[in-house]
């Protein structure tokens, strides 16, 4: 029998930005709460929900300065309190977002633990000495920008920190953290929810000897961490032992959890996590989030790399609040409504668990953020070399601009005009919308077996086309999609069958149209 998380829906949930609920321009859990009968008629399984712990927000919440509360931009525990009940009361399981590999800088813990090396939290983050010439400890670099050690004249020495300098990283190689970040997990089960989602999970711990890092040889970035191969500051083999202790405290709460795994050995490093019953139960990586041009071969061998590593179960996502929005990463002249649905209907057709980041149901473009109005901090240090997170984080399109209601005149993030058109009372008012057809797909999904939990097998086809068998003792699914810009020719001779799903009136007896492809039930 299947876990309910196999094969799920998941909707993420990025608070800031999803609906405001007291007019001050920033979303909130009350938000939330109110838009719960949308998130349910979408048919998703669950939601997550990233960060809204207490936080200076240096990094909108990925920052966290206390791992049980409420940061007050967001409401209250009450207010989450009820928001797990009604999602609960709908259906919906609820997955919130950890963070174990830093705190914040504000956080107690490491105001305690810069006082110096005698404290009782002395050793809860990653400290080291100056070298002889007052530099830091190696060569390691952080993930937006500049040296990943930070000098603190408090302590006298150099914290590390694998992001930004005001979220140093948890020295999870210390039992009494590792005790601490289990007791914050403990809390949040308590309180009812289903799950986390596990905040770059391959940093948690990083190589006590403190070893530099090689170079990576052809590294295309100009970025110097994308310079280095990430082999000592992050991926310690220790990782897995913290992960088995979490999987039993899970287990005890019939809890899941869903790993977050970055970097160029994400597939290799999901498939360590997540292998045998006493480590995670899925884990998603970057691999599509971080591909600039979609192609039928990158998505064949993302999942054949998978299924040939580990008979885990994996997870999937083509967008989330950290990459550009799917429509403008991989679209090159398609009509974008045919495109977004196109994709849709992919993601959904993969094996596995899927994420489905809000506003991918709408279509939305990446939006247009002018450089006056960046908060991303990556996005600011690095301009205009990269452009930040902020475009995909604006806020979602409740209504268009002509109606009362929704956002106030003045957001956290603007709202991308065109985003105006895409609204969701927009598209529940025409016939034809994205957001009514990722319902269809999402109920498709649902009633075919083969799609929630069937094996995946590709069959051959030439650029553009991605063609691939779904099936399980119920059901045999041909799945053919056309990735390009133009017309596309493949051969379906050999199968017979009923067209399930036809996307832009396609078929097996003539050309695959632009955003065209098929399900078949064979």
């Amino acid at each position: 029998m299947l876990n309910w998380w196999q094969g799920a829906v998941i909707y993420q949930i990025y608070p800031r930005s999803f609906c405001d609920s007291n007019g001050d321009g920033i979303g909130d859990l009350k938000g939330i709460t109110s838009k719960l009968d949308y998130v349910a008629g979408l048919g998703v399984d669950g939601i997550w929900i990233s960060p809204f712990f207490k936080s200076p927000m240096h990094d909108f919440g990925y920052d966290v300065s206390d791992f049980r509360q409420v940061d007050s931009i967001f409401g209250t525990l009450e207010d989450f309190d009820k928001l797990l009940a009604k999602a609960h009361a709908l259906g919906l399981k609820v997955i919130i977002d950890q963070v174990y590999s830093h705190a914040s800088i504000e956080c107690d813990w490491f105001k305690e633990s810069r006082k110096g090396p005698e404290g009782d939290k002395a050793d809860w983050f990653v400290w080291a000495d100056a070298k002889a010439d007052g530099g830091p400890p190696n060569n390691w670099q952080a993930v937006f920008a500049g040296p990943a050690w930070t000098w603190c004249t408090h302590r006298k020495q150099y914290y590390m920190h694998n992001f930004l300098p005001e979220q140093p990283d948890l020295n999870l190689h210390n039992p009494d953290v590792q005790e601490e970040m289990l007791a914050v997990a403990r809390f949040w089960l308590e309180r009812g929810v289903d799950g986390f989602r596990l905040d770059a999970t391959n940093h948690y711990m990083h190589d006590p000897e403190l070893r530099d890092n090689p170079a990576y040889e052809g590294a295309e970035s100009n970025k110097p961490f994308d310079m280095q191969d990430q082999i000592y500051n992050q991926s310690h083999p220790d990782i897995t032992k913290f992960l088995k202790r979490l999987r039993a405290l899970m287990d005890e709460y019939d809890a899941f959890t869903v790993a977050e795994v970055g970097g160029r050995r994400s597939l290799q490093e999901m498939a360590e996590y997540t292998e045998g019953d006493d480590l995670l139960h899925t884990a998603y990586s970057f691999i599509f989030l971080e591909e600039d041009n979609l192609s039928a071969g990158a998505i064949r061998k993302a999942l054949i790399d998978w299924e040939g590593q580990t008979d885990s179960w994996p997870s999937w996502t083509f967008s989330n609040h950290d990459r550009k929005r799917v429509v403008s990463r991989w679209m090159r002249g398609q009509n974008r409504q045919d495109f977004a649905n196109a994709m849709n209907a992919l993601l959904l057709a993969l094996r596995g668990t899927i994420f489905m980041y809000q506003g991918e149901e709408l279509g939305l473009q990446h939006a247009d953020v002018p450089f006056e109005r960046l908060v991303d901090p990556e996005a600011i240090k690095n301009w205009p070399d990269t452009l930040g997170r902020d475009g995909c984080r604006t806020p979602m399109p409740w209504h268009n601009a002509a109606e009362s209601g929704g956002w106030p005149s003045y957001t956290w993030l603007p709202i991308d005009e065109r985003h105006y058109d895409l609204a969701v009372c927009q598209q529940e008012n025409t016939q034809i919308s994205n957001l009514k057809f990722t319902r269809d797909l999402i109920a498709f999904r649902k009633q075919h077996s083969a799609l929630k939990a069937g094996s995946i097998t590709f069959l051959e086809s030439d650029e553009p086309v991605l063609a691939f068998i779904r099936e399980d003792a119920e059901e045999k699914l041909l799945c053919v999609f056309n990735l390009g810009e133009a017309e596309a020719d493949w051969c379906a001779e050999a199968y017979e069958g009923e067209i399930l799903l036809p996307l832009m009136g396609a078929g097996p007896d003539k050309p695959l149209p632009v955003c065209g492809g098929y399900i078949m039930k064979l």
